[in-house]
């Protein structure tokens, strides 16, 4: 079958016709120029770019054992090496060749960079997938997103089409498209009859083997670059996996790598905080080490505050606050208002202290030993407009709302005694001569 190797790869290498190749036979490298590139096709006819200065006089001939050796080195075959130590060799650079890299790969400045990976998070209901798309629309319409630039402005070349995975679908995720197209139609004049914002109801499984490449397919069969991948949220695209353990959330983190490479896009996914929500998002903590960046989402009030978390290659000291404004965009079948909301800019408020779950317990037991045992002290120590109590009184009523998981006096003093410290440190509440109060009212 030496000789319909050739004839397989020069008719285009139809999958459904590959060339059956005994163990011991031998085949020769193909090599030829595609788009001027050196690529090297094997006998699966997988193409693999190859290094530069190779010429159809460089082809040897190979065994398919050689060849299914081969095929592990990165996709890049170097004429001569048949080793993977070889091939690593390769990679090494000297000092002298190392220069500073001052062209930005960025997608959203100093924010986003092009074919990087990040997760948005952020507690139920603080507003992530209005964020995410915002953010999402501006980069499809190579407008600037709040006084931020995004690749493709000032008619340099569009960075590629935006998917948006709106795995939680429903009426909601189609009005907040309906209400951007209706407060922003400079965005939509732009994005709309290109196609370069594509929303994606569906429901896919990142944890299973096979919607990852389903995806990155799909997105490949409309031979137009990618931007940015969204995917809304982790909880829906994890199937019958737990997001806690490190084996499920690994098998996540290569879906979205494998789209991340195929495409060569941004792959943005949206998350929720955990219970605590002090230790960042929910579930293992693979996630993290995996992604580029980090955005958490917190409300203060009316305003929500978007802050890098982590930046594997920009500082993390970015924040954009905002706020959702209501948009009316018609009416039911009992003639009642249907809105949305779009997100508008806000000035950056002081945030309150993140607590977790223990020290919001000892905070609702300080507020009721405060009412029932309040009083304004006297003296240099003490705050003049301020309520304050014992510590005495604040402990009982820790004791009262179970602090502490414990039974014993022991215990329950440990517990108490850890919380008013870490309260103190988080300038939540000040102690003095026995007494604390709140640090603000």
């Amino acid at each position: 079958m030496d000789g319909n190797f050739d004839e397989w790869v020069d008719g285009g290498c139809p999958p459904d016709e590959p060339p059956e190749l005994s163990p011991g036979a031998r085949v020769y490298s193909r090599i030829h120029k595609l788009d001027g590139v050196i690529v090297y096709v094997d006998r699966k006819g997988q193409k693999h770019f190859a290094a530069d200065g190779w010429s159809r006089e460089d082809a040897t001939p190979h065994s398919s054992k050689d060849l299914m050796q081969l095929r592990p080195m990165g996709g890049v075959i170097y004429p001569g090496k048949a080793s993977r130590a070889d091939a690593l060799s390769g990679d090494m650079l000297t000092l002298r060749a190392v220069k500073p890299k001052l062209t930005g790969r960025y997608l959203v400045k100093n924010w986003l960079d092009r074919g990087a990976s990040s997760v948005v998070y952020g507690e139920s209901n603080v507003g992530k997938t209005f964020f995410a798309m915002d953010l999402a629309f501006h980069v499809a319409a190579r407008l600037p997103w709040h006084g931020v630039r995004v690749a493709g402005m000032d008619d340099q070349p569009l960075p590629g089409k935006v998917y948006y995975l709106a795995l939680e679908g429903g009426s909601g995720f189609v009005n907040r498209i309906c209400a951007m197209r209706q407060e922003r139609p400079d965005i939509f004049e732009r994005i709309e009859g290109d196609g370069d914002f594509v929303p994606w109801p569906t429901s896919i499984d990142l944890h299973g083997a096979t919607d990852g490449e389903a995806i990155a397919s799909a997105i490949e069969e409309s031979k137009s670059p990618t931007a940015l991948v969204v995917i809304d949220t982790l909880a829906r695209a994890m199937g019958e996996g737990d997001e806690n353990t490190a084996k499920d959330m690994g098998q996540f983190v290569r879906n979205v790598d494998l789209i991340r490479e195929r495409t060569g896009a941004h792959v943005m996914v949206i998350h929720h905080s955990g219970k605590d929500t002090t230790k960042g998002a929910r579930g293992s903590g693979s996630l993290r080490g995996a992604v580029d960046t980090e955005i958490e989402l917190t409300r203060s009030g009316a305003v929500v505050m978007a802050e890098a978390r982590k930046q594997r290659d920009m500082p993390a000291d970015k924040v954009f606050a905002y706020t959702l404004r209501s948009v009316f965009i018609g009416h039911d079948e009992d003639g009642d208002k249907v809105t949305s909301a779009v997100v508008e800019p806000a000035e950056p408020v002081k945030k309150t202290p993140r607590l977790s779950g223990q020290q919001k317990i000892a905070m609702q037991a300080f507020e009721d030993a405060i009412a029932h045992h309040g009083e304004k002290k006297h003296g240099d120590m003490f705050p003049d407009n301020r309520q304050c109590v014992t510590l005495e009184h604040w402990r009982e009523y820790c004791d009262r709302h179970s602090l502490s998981s414990g039974e014993s006096d022991s215990a329950k003093r440990k517990a108490f005694f850890a919380v008013k410290t870490a309260l103190q440190d988080k300038s939540v509440v000040r102690i003095s001569d026995g007494h604390a109060w709140r640090c603000e009212e």
